[in-house]
């Protein structure tokens, strides 16, 4: 049996996988949670927790940030992060991380029962347009970029300032402190040797770290 925790904020998104993973045989969801530090206790708490459905984007620390006391914990915890970003260089981060997939919420409807099989069978789920990006990384020159140099928090931060967050916005939705997101865009600006949000955000698209404005 597959049992499963989904970490997320919202409660309509929990309701909605906990629906679809409810008409298939072989799983159940046997917790949930609204943040990391809930996630963490109830992980250490069951051990039949054998799957995890993990958030990206959370208030306080990310799920990047979860996924990695996750795999100091155990090693052999299946995560599968979801996230409303489809950059593919997010997914890429994830997967370098520890996680064994990547799935956005959009497809979620129609992939998820097959992400939560394959990974639990062994195997990884990764879309079509992230394989090709890992392919090509591998017969292609390695290029050292500037945004390789940022922590998890600072590279979320980044793409938030370029798909047009004020800081305020970004201090609301991850529960930091103006002066701590300050922290980390004068970080950002500094390891990447740029000036303005303004560059960020053109580096950003010329990445195509970000494909729209959110």
């Amino acid at each position: 049996m597959i049992n499963i925790i989904i970490v997320d904020d919202h409660a309509i998104v929990r309701d909605g996988l906990k629906r679809i993973i409810s008409e298939s045989t072989g799983m159940k969801v046997v917790a949930e949670a609204e943040n990391g530090q809930i996630a963490l206790d109830i992980i250490y708490a069951d051990s039949s927790i054998n799957f995890i459905l993990l958030d990206i984007s959370m208030p306080g620390r990310s799920g990047l940030d979860l996924l990695k006391d996750i795999k100091n914990y155990n090693s052999e915890l299946s995560v599968l992060m979801l996230s409303m970003h489809a950059q593919d260089q997010y997914a890429i981060r994830t997967l370098k991380a520890g996680a064994s997939g990547y799935l956005t919420k959009e497809t979620a409807s129609t992939l998820l029962v097959e992400a939560i099989r394959k990974i639990h069978h062994g195997g990884r789920f990764i879309s079509d347009e992230v394989a090709e990006l890992l392919a090509q990384s591998l017969n292609e020159k390695r290029v050292d970029f500037s945004h390789e140099q940022l922590s998890d928090r600072e590279y979320q931060v980044m793409t938030m300032i370029a798909s047009g967050r004020t800081i305020v916005e970004i201090s609301k939705e991850l529960t930091l402190s103006d002066k701590t997101i300050s922290t980390y865009r004068a970080r950002i600006l500094e390891k990447m040797n740029l000036k303005s949000n303004a560059e960020i955000t053109h580096y950003a698209f010329s990445n195509k770290l970000v494909i729209k404005v959110i």
